[in-house]
């Protein structure tokens, strides 16, 4: 068995600002549910920082950091003191291949998402000028 360093797991490169924050509460033992409960927002809220689908403000941004142990720098980029990275067994290369190609395309459809949201305010201003 091999582990991958933590910086190279969660670095900014292979993981994204929600896998860190879902790493991080799984460290701790805490379902979503409880972590919620502990920093004062609903389940559905932590769930869209978990995805990647939004980012909490400063304030809950050092609450999260506070709770799950890890610095606000690494919760951010995968640098500074976090989790270990997961304990894995080495895999033949085309488990690595599709490990990989799967991260990049979450990648990418997480920005493919955000491409939408901002086609959808162009539209619905365009709409909106149209009408007017």
């Amino acid at each position: 068995m091999t582990e991958m360093p933590a910086q190279n797991w969660y670095s900014d490169t292979t993981a994204t600002f929600g896998d860190r924050v879902a790493a991080a509460r799984e460290a701790q033992d805490l379902t979503q549910k409880a972590l919620a409960k502990r920093i004062g927002v609903s389940t559905k809220t932590l769930e869209a920082w978990e995805n990647d689908i939004s980012e909490p403000r400063a304030n809950r941004l050092r609450m999260l950091s506070g709770i799950l142990n890890v610095s606000i720098p690494w919760l951010l980029t995968g640098e500074g003191d976090g989790v270990d990275g997961p304990v894995e067994n080495e895999a033949p290369n085309d488990l690595k291949d599709l490990m990989t190609e799967m991260r990049t395309l979450r990648t990418q459809m997480s920005q493919a998402a955000d491409k939408i949201g901002v086609l959808e305010k162009r539209l619905k201003s365009a709409l909106a000028d149209s009408a007017a």
